[in-house]
């Protein structure tokens, strides 16, 4: 069985407060990109899980796919195994949710293929123990993530074309952007109704994430001298995403950030009809 595996951007992302778990309250609004890593699954008669990735060190039992599968076999013990196919092409701890997506389809092919008839309920309950963004993988689209961004409500669909992603090579956790934020300055918050009503973008991590790394500033400034009308670090960085009026302005900009050797990729947001297709309509 095959699978896309679609990354994210977060179009507004809000910090609340502290939860009584310890977790950083948030709202945020995500939206799937047309950028995606595949997956390919093999059932085997013995009941091992392999896994394979063309990013040699994405072949550990640290990887969420693998832990996933784990869980899964230890607690329903399938009588087949499976060996899981990795072909990455989103970025590694990038703000694009690429792990997170990886970990979600793996839930949903494996629920299928092991005859596991894992209802909607369950499915959730089980991705939210692998990680705050696992959730909204499930169903993609734009959709609003509260709470520590695993309670997920789909919305109207945002559909932003001539979308450039910007990465400069610079991997940051979610627990250090985090920790960077500035608890003092949380009043007045931002809504993503903001986002949904008025266009406009906004992401809370950004301003510490950017005096940490300059180079993150100096994209977006890099953005809008070429035209974007918005420009935006991507959850906790260090993607970067710009919008732009037509393909052109977008494909100047990009020239200018390929010539530094920056990772770069030409996208759009994607409809939840298009991402179900991709990720739950799945091919053998």
């Amino acid at each position: 069985m095959r699978a896309a595996s679609y990354a994210k951007i977060n179009l507004s992302l809000e910090v609340l407060g502290k939860l009584p778990n310890g977790y950083t309250r948030i709202e945020t609004l995500f939206a799937s990109v047309d950028l995606k890593d595949l997956l390919r699954f093999t059932l085997t008669k013995s009941q091992g899980i392999k896994i394979w990735s063309n990013l040699p060190q994405l072949n550990t039992k640290d990887n969420l796919i693998y832990k996933v599968a784990l869980y899964l076999q230890s607690r329903f013990a399938p009588d087949k195994g499976v060996e899981i196919e990795l072909f990455k092409d989103i970025p590694i701890a990038a703000g694009l949710g690429g792990g997170s997506s990886n970990a979600a389809v793996t839930l949903l092919v494996l629920s299928k293929l092991w005859s596991l008839h894992l209802s909607e309920e369950e499915l959730h309950r089980i991705a939210a123990t692998f990680g705050s963004d696992v959730n909204y993988f499930l169903l993609g689209g734009t959709a609003l993530g509260e709470d520590r961004g695993q309670q997920i409500t789909p919305v109207d669909d945002i559909l932003l074309d001539n979308l450039l992603l910007v990465n400069p090579h610079v991997a940051i956790s979610s627990s250090e952007a985090y920790q960077l934020v500035d608890h003092g300055a949380l009043e007045p918050s931002f809504s993503y109704l903001d986002t949904i009503q008025k266009g406009v973008f906004f992401n809370r991590l950004q301003q510490g994430i950017a005096a940490r790394y300059p180079v993150i500033g100096e994209i977006l400034g890099k953005m809008r001298e070429h035209g974007a009308t918005a420009a935006q670090m991507s959850g906790s960085g260090s993607t970067c995403f710009g919008v732009f009026k037509t393909k052109a302005a977008l494909e100047a900009c990009r020239d200018e950030f390929d010539d530094s050797g920056f990772w770069t990729k030409a996208t759009r947001t994607i409809s939840k009809e298009e991402y179900y297709k991709c990720t739950q309509n799945l091919s053998y």
